[in-house]
């Protein structure tokens, strides 16, 4: 399939790159004043004498994805409350793909998913969403608890999937904070841990981490024309080369000189790992989505020369925002969606590191059970999935909802109240990745209305911890 589905990053001109690039080396060292830091770096130390690997690939479904058209009722009574809720969106049950040991099934064209399903090599948490505290329909109705700022807001909603704080806009990302107190673990100060294939990020945005930005296609994202083919190209290369080479005692001028230094170096160092790397026998398909898994599985396959015992990804696909068109479009994007995710998964056992490696999607929404004619608006709780060796594949998580309208946490359109929290969901990809118990609590503010931190068991159990 040749069709594109979000833009590819363009490339960065000059210092825009290079800045991109660097600030996470420039701002490393700071970070061991911070006593928080120190403690993680401890609590890590074990894990880097075994020589432990683990990475978190995030696939952000951006728009809000119709998650209820994904994982189906197929039950009698179930089915036939889906089937009048949803009335001309609904899938025919003969279509649905069937779960092994479940009444749920999947889109039709999700068999990549669903192959990865019943090998129990992924799950899903159904009806899960962004909250401060849990809340029931009657407190809705009577605004006596507190929601998300901005609940039906793409823009919010969005930032709040990735902060995990719905009750401030100006959070950092989960994954940023999470790379904050971890990033002892990595040796190689070029390369931040957070690697994005989706330009700049809230998700990946720390205090004194910076995302690394790749593209699907070319990987590391050089300056423009530094070690080009033509005269041109090695004019530029010349000059680039001639004052990074120069000693500056003025402090501005160093600190420029050493953001293009890092720039340049970084996206050598990068490259040559990712040149090293074998041809997968896993064919990916020829999309944006999948192109972005396999530089993944390039990327995790040159952990050793990249010299990094942890890291974390971010792959955006967007359009989900469908208004219009709603089984059209996801014939197409949810086969999309799949095969990359069954390609990765492939990809992930041919290189041994399947155990290593947890992906999981999320959304910033999902959308109202009741059709508008042709789509569906924005709603609140839905349904992601998780995958890869470290999860307890196989498995529903949280309660699957009644999908019959003016239901218990049903509160007017088809919109659902999630009886899971985002805070759980990451808090336990989180405890996985090498988080401290301690420290959850500074990367999930709200999580203890939800979870008793410290207890021996995680928040939702998807993971095998």
């Amino acid at each position: 399939m040749n069709k594109k589905y979000y833009n590819k990053i363009s490339r960065r001109k000059f210092l825009g790159q290079a800045s991109c690039a660097a600030i996470g080396s420039t701002t490393l060292f700071s970070t061991l004043l911070d006593l928080k830091k120190i403690n993680a770096a401890t609590a890590a130390s074990s894990n880097i004498l075994d020589g432990s690997y683990k990475a978190l690939v995030c696939i952000m479904q951006g728009g809000g994805n119709d998650s209820f058209n994904m994982l189906i009722p197929t039950g009698s009574n179930a089915y036939s409350d889906y089937a009048t809720t949803r009335s001309n969106l609904a899938i025919p049950l003969n279509d649905i793909l069937p779960l092994n040991g479940t009444n749920l099934g999947l889109h039709p064209s999700m068999t990549g998913v669903q192959s990865l399903y019943n090998q129990n090599k992924l799950s899903f948490i159904s009806n899960i969403g962004t909250l401060i505290q849990p809340i029931t329909k009657q407190q809705y109705y009577d605004e006596s608890v507190d929601i998300p700022l901005g609940l039906f807001s793409h823009a919010d909603q969005a930032q709040q999937w990735q902060t995990s704080i719905p009750h401030d806009r100006t959070a950092l990302g989960w994954g940023g904070k999470t790379a904050d107190l971890l990033q002892s673990m990595n040796n190689n100060s070029n390369i931040s841990m957070n690697i994005s294939l989706a330009g700049t990020n809230t998700f990946q945005k720390g205090a004194d981490t910076v995302e690394y930005v790749i593209d699907a296609y070319d990987g590391a994202i050089g300056i423009q024309g530094y070690n080009g083919p033509n005269a041109l190209h090695q004019v530029i290369t010349g000059s680039v080369d001639h004052f990074i080479d120069q000693a500056y005692t003025d402090i501005y001028k160093k600190t420029y000189v050493d953001v293009i230094k890092v720039a340049r170096d970084s996206e050598a160092e990068f490259s040559a790992a990712i040149d090293g790397v074998s041809t997968f026998n896993t064919q990916f398909s020829d999309n944006d989505v999948s192109q972005s898994m396999h530089m993944i599985a390039k990327t995790i396959a040159a952990r050793n020369t990249l010299n990094v015992n942890r890291q974390i990804f971010f792959v955006e696909f967007g359009g989900w925002d469908h208004h219009d068109e709603v089984l059209d479009s996801q014939n197409e994007m949810l086969a999309v969606l799949s095969d990359a995710m069954k390609e990765f998964s492939d990809a992930m056992a041919e290189i041994g590191t399947d155990d290593c490696v947890s992906t999981f999607t999320m959304s910033e929404f999902s959308r109202t059970l009741t059709s508008n004619g042709n789509g569906t608006d924005h709603a609140w709780g839905g349904n992601v999935m998780a995958m890869g060796g470290p999860v307890n594949g196989g498995n529903i998580y949280g309660n699957y909802p009644s999908l019959e309208l003016n239901n218990s946490i049903e509160v007017g359109g088809g919109v659902l109240i999630p009886q899971l929290s985002c805070d759980e969901y990451f808090a336990e990809l989180a405890m996985w990745f090498g988080v401290n118990n301690s420290d959850l609590a500074d990367i999930f503010p709200n999580l203890g209305n939800f979870y008793s931190i410290g207890s021996s068991n995680p928040p939702i159990g998807f993971l095998n911890i």
